[in-house]
């Protein structure tokens, strides 16, 4: 069996190879850029070749580096995983990262029908919008907003983003709503949501220019949500998640037009880690969860 070459120098390539950085590598590995470069040239010496092509203030991989650094990094990952499942099947945690919209109008509700059929699996749910670094953060799953699933990550499609107007009772009787022109005349809490032109469009309306005054921004469906049964606005907003809202009477979707624009909401996790145990089982229960959603949705 062939020697490997020094753990450390293949570390230092992995981490220089993904950052393209010797600076950002040291950071990341706690070392400074001079112990970095040595480590390099450690392996370039192994090798045979260079790994790096070096360039004014920039680096480049050279052929052999090409080569070896998607390996190199495949195998940092399963190590990785490794002693990730090692670490969940000792403390049974699942660590979920979840966009806030589906988090709390899906997952919140539901997540405890998961405990009750994998009582030992503890869940931890954080909420985010930013993509899950899965060699850097401790998560074992993400739900991302996507309309482009990563490669190199395994992705089920859990709902479609579809969209539409959808406002409080009090605000379509005092605008008099009755056909999709009438949207026109009413207050809009996000006026260039790029979600209403496109709606407009599909019910065959154009968008007027909006008016040069200020608005608010509020980022998330679930405060644009509060605001519209607030009697604010409309809100463009994925009408799947407010069903409650509507059976109660204090939100209404006035016309069935629905838009989408390629965006879903998706379960993510590293291929490498496909077969973990818990993250099949988390699988295994979400999709089938979720497949009243998609069904009618068509």
């Amino acid at each position: 069996m062939a020697a490997l070459p020094p753990l450390t120098a293949v570390r230092a390539f992995e981490a220089v190879a993904r950052h393209l950085s010797f600076t950002r590598a040291a950071e990341e590995l706690g070392m400074t850029q001079a112990a970095v470069s040595y480590q390099i040239r450690i392996l370039e010496e192994r090798v045979g070749a260079p790994l790096f092509l070096r360039k004014p203030r920039q680096i480049a991989l050279s052929e052999t580096g090409a080569r070896l650094a998607p390996d190199v990094g495949n195998a940092f990952d399963m190590l990785r995983d490794a002693f990730a499942d090692s670490r969940g099947q000792i403390d049974g945690m699942l660590r979920i990262s979840s966009v806030p919209t589906f988090a709390s109008h899906w997952l919140a509700a539901n997540i405890g029908l998961f405990q009750l059929a994998n009582p030992e699996i503890a869940v931890r749910v954080e909420s985010s919008a930013h993509l899950v670094d899965f060699g850097a953060e401790e998560f074992d799953v993400g739900i991302r907003a996507t309309s482009k699933p990563q490669e190199g990550m395994v992705w089920h499609l859990l709902l479609k983003a579809e969209f539409a107007p959808m406002m409080s009772p009090k605000l379509i009787e005092d605008y008099e709503v009755r056909e999709p022109a009438d949207l026109l005349r009413v207050p809009q809490i996000t006026p260039d949501d790029p979600w209403l032109c496109t709606w407009l469009e599909l019910a065959g309306l154009t968008m007027p220019a909006a008016a040069n005054r200020p608005f608010s921004r509020l980022g998330s469906q679930t405060l644009e949500v509060a605001a519209a049964i607030a009697g604010r606005g409309l809100a463009m907003v994925t009408p799947a998640f407010y069903s409650d809202e509507v059976a109660s009477g204090r939100l209404v979707q006035p016309f069935d037009i629905l838009g989408w624009d390629g965006h879903g909401y998706y379960l993510t996790y590293p291929e490498a880690r496909r077969n973990s145990p818990k993250i099949k089982a988390f699988r295994d229960w979400i999709v089938p969860a979720t497949a009243g959603l998609r069904t009618r949705q068509g």
